[in-house]
């Protein structure tokens, strides 16, 4: 059975050759570009991506307007940041090689924070669906930025790591979750929780990414990745208490202005 690679990209020079590299034996790599100008389309064309221009509509669109190119019968779903081991790759052609008992498959990702491969925290093995057949799985619309494929029928597991190159940087990690925080605006405001009344925000905004650090550092065990883990879910607590702050900010200009944010990521 052949398989096509449905992959997003904007200004990935510095990670999509790696991803590239480790799928290239796949039958097909869609390639969904959203205004790269720093040598992406240059290095997807080497490795004869079929490349398409779109301008961003929200990840769940954009990743579905790739699943929906590709041409082969079955598809896995990548970011231009992730990395398919030799183990995974061959777990997947030997799957697709026999007859699949299922339609859809999750596999095993680990992430790169800081230079450090997070073990603890819920971060690995961290569990993403990616692997399926085509016309079964799909993102919602309203999905936040690198959610996964949605399916409801049964689905097997996979062997073989996903590696994903996440953050190198404090900075980068910082500048991401800036552009994450706002692009998770519109959702946040659709489902209308935790934004006009001050108790609803204090729980969603304040109690909520305070529970999650808890949550994720002491009792997933996050504090024995070393000040990589810390600075992590720190981070990504104040992650979520900033797009529910920026949902509440924007909240307060649609009653003046009647426009809702749509952000890129």
């Amino acid at each position: 059975m052949k398989l096509s690679i449905a992959l997003l990209a904007c200004n990935e020079a510095a990670n999509i050759r790696r991803t590239l590299e480790s799928v290239r034996w796949a039958d097909e790599i869609v390639l969904v570009d959203s205004g790269s100008i720093d040598g992406t389309i240059e290095i997807a064309e080497e490795f004869g991506a079929t490349i398409f221009h779109e301008s961003w509509k929200g990840y769940g669109p954009q990743m579905n307007s790739a699943i929906d190119k590709c041409r082969s019968e079955w598809v896995f779903s990548l970011d231009a940041d992730e990395v398919l081991t030799p183990e995974l790759s061959a777990a997947i052609q030997a799957l697709l090689a026999g007859k699949p008992r299922f339609d859809a498959y999750w596999v095993p990702r680990r992430n790169q924070v800081f230079g450090r491969w997070l073990r603890h925290g819920g971060q690995y093995p961290d569990w993403k669906l990616r692997l399926f057949r085509q016309g079964t799985a799909r993102l919602p619309e309203d999905s936040e930025p690198h959610a996964t494929p949605k399916w409801r029928g049964p689905k097997g597991w996979l062997h073989g790591d996903l590696l994903h190159y996440q953050y190198p940087t404090v900075a980068l990690y910082l500048e991401h979750m800036n552009r994450y925080s706002s692009a998770s605006v519109p959702l946040v405001l659709r489902k209308g929780r935790g934004i006009r009344s001050f108790p609803a925000f204090l729980l969603m905004g304040v109690l909520n990414p305070l529970l999650t650090f808890v949550k994720n550092y002491c009792f997933r065990l996050g504090f024995l990745d070393g000040r990589e883990g810390l600075l992590f879910h720190l981070y990504h607590s104040g992650y979520i208490s900033s797009k529910y702050a920026k949902a509440w900010e924007a909240d307060r200009a649609h009653r003046h202005s009647g426009k809702l944010p749509n952000q890129q990521v």
